[in-house]
């Protein structure tokens, strides 16, 4: 069993991957004391029901971001969101970013941006074109300090004439203590870093993903002998039959 490191956190990935998440407004993020999104609120425990509630209602900030979109299918970009070890992974062997992030469980994770940010993150909802997150963690930053946030996002995505562009709406609420103050008198400057960690954690899924689709099959071949969980390998394969053919002609890594 893996033993969970300590955190330092922040808010993707999302990842998220990913990793991670945020916005620019005092003010809450609806009139409503839940977000209706993620139905009724007695279907989650009530820690993270507690978590999403405090955020929902006093978001420190909230962005939405854009990212850029992949030319891929669905199906493809959908399995390296819901395998964020397996993304992450892709992109520190394509030197793309150095991503830690390691599966607690089919819905939850931790991860480390290799930039100061250290997070717990889990699924609250899948839907076939959404997926909301909660997490909970630590960024350490030169200018702000150490903050302790947590953040509800919400990942859209859109496919449309053979790519999927994705959306991501972030809900952030930063804890009193150690660099909250600073962090809160300077919204604007934490919400220019939230926006470059949301905008790296898109970047790099849309990359990783369209390396996968590559006719190369240079990520079927990494994929092959990468040691994953089984589950992980098998939510990619589903998703990439050519890396599941190129697996059996390969040594199968014994896990």
């Amino acid at each position: 069993m893996k033993t969970r490191r300590p955190w330092r956190v922040e808010t993707s990935i999302a990842a998220a991957i990913v990793l991670l998440c945020l916005a620019a407004s005092i003010s809450g993020a609806s009139g409503t004391p839940w977000p209706a999104l993620l139905g009724p609120r007695e279907a989650l425990s009530l820690e993270v029901s507690t978590a999403v509630e405090r955020v929902w209602i006093e978001p420190t900030l909230s962005r939405t971001i854009n990212g850029p979109s992949a030319h891929v299918p669905l199906d493809v970009y959908v399995a390296l969101v819901d395998t964020p070890e397996v993304t992450a992974a892709a992109a520190r062997f394509r030197r793309i970013r150095t991503y830690d992030i390691h599966t607690l469980d089919d819905d939850s994770y931790w991860g480390d941006d290799g930039d100061g940010a250290r997070f717990v993150a889990r699924v609250l909802r899948r839907e076939p074109r959404r997926r909301i997150f909660l997490s909970q963690g630590r960024l350490v930053n030169p200018l702000l300090g150490t903050i302790t946030a947590s953040a509800l996002t919400v990942l859209d995505l859109e496919p449309r004439d053979g790519e999927v562009s994705p959306r991501l709406t972030a809900y952030m609420y930063i804890a009193k203590g150690g660099g909250a103050t600073l962090a809160r008198l300077l919204v604007p400057a934490f919400g220019f870093i939230a926006d470059r960690k949301l905008g790296e954690g898109l970047r790099v899924t849309s990359t990783v993903a369209e390396w996968a689709v590559e006719r190369s099959g240079g990520f079927c071949d990494w994929l092959a002998h990468e040691p994953l969980l089984p589950v992980q390998r098998d939510r990619i394969q589903a998703a990439l039959p050519t890396c599941a053919a190129a697996s059996r002609s390969s040594t199968p890594w014994a896990s």
